[in-house]
């Protein structure tokens, strides 16, 4: 187990390892816990932060002016013990900085801070990507957050929905066999509205690469009142809502039957199939300038369950 740190509000406590900066418990004041377990036997991961890259590249390898590089799926980041550079009661930033072993594949310097803050019922992670170099720095990044599912006191695991904060309608994406974007097929979203289950995923994640939602809520089953009870109100269901301002793409993905469900904002995206351009080129890239930061802010806010009047 990696060496972690927490930081508590009165409604929450968030657990984040060292390793990959990477969220690995949320608690609300009842005790309840609203990530994945990280079974090993399932999907070890809670809430891996995807950097430089977000998804596969084709044949493992990318292209950067006629040289030829090799990442993993998803980048490097989330195998790398981060520096935690602050620590207060209710914050904490974690730092990630180029060395010999990420320039042997990605030749870039960079810092990658991660911001995580509590105030109330909600947590924001902040990752902000600074280019140290003299050249542009070409890259992407991802948030793979694993919730509970169902949530806690969430009710019937079939009975959950997601409801997207704008219309879906657009086709969405899904990967072959290698792990990279093929073509679009019909969405599964109905009225803003997705309900999942295990057969959903059979084909792997369900992929926006043309999002307009900036937010969703993961809402638990709907507790009605019993007939003839017309005084006694529906129950708020345990919820929870992720706004991600700064991502304009989307992944759900999970191991079809296992209990948790992932909500991913990325900013970046995998190679489509048959891609062989530069780095540069690959969709979903972004450039920074020599100098420049950016920042892309997720909120998670929990809603546990309440009991009906």
């Amino acid at each position: 187990m990696s060496e972690t740190v927490t930081i508590r509000s009165e409604g929450l406590t968030a657990r984040i390892a060292l390793l990959g900066a990477e969220l690995v418990s949320l608690h609300d004041s009842g005790g309840g816990e609203w990530m994945t377990d990280g079974d090993p036997a399932v999907w070890s991961g809670h809430a891996p932060i995807l950097f430089p890259i977000v998804g596969e590249l084709a044949s493992g390898a990318y292209r950067l002016d006629g040289r030829e590089f090799s990442l993993p799926r998803h980048g490097f980041a989330r195998r790398r013990v981060f520096e935690l550079v602050e620590h207060n009661g209710d914050r904490a930033v974690l730092r990630l900085t180029d060395d010999a072993e990420t320039r042997a594949v990605w030749p870039f310097p960079f810092v990658l801070d991660l911001h995580y803050a509590v105030e109330g019922d909600a947590l924001t992670i902040s990752a902000i990507v600074t280019n140290r170099g003299q050249d542009a720095l070409p890259f992407s990044i991802g948030f793979h957050p694993g919730f509970a599912w169902p949530l806690p006191r969430g009710g019937d695991k079939a009975k959950h929905r997601i409801i997207f904060s704008d219309f879906e309608d657009g086709p969405i994406r899904r990967l072959d066999e290698d792990g990279l974007l093929r073509a679009f097929e019909d969405t599964p979203v109905k009225n803003r509205i997705l309900r999942p289950y295990p057969g959903l995923f059979h084909a792997d994640a369900l992929i926006w690469d043309r999002l307009h939602s900036r937010s969703l809520r993961f809402e638990g089953a709907v507790d009605e009142p019993e007939d003839g009870d017309e005084k006694k109100e529906a129950a708020a269901p345990a919820a929870l809502e992720i706004a991600f301002p700064d991502c304009p793409m989307l992944g759900i993905w999970q191991k079809p039957g296992a209990d948790f469900l992932c909500l991913e904002p990325w900013a970046g995206i995998a190679d489509p199939e048959g891609f062989d351009g530069d780095f540069r080129e690959k969709p979903g890239v972004m450039e920074l300038a020599a100098g420049d930061s950016r920042r892309f802010d997720v909120t998670i806010t929990v809603f546990p369950a309440e009991a009906g009047e």
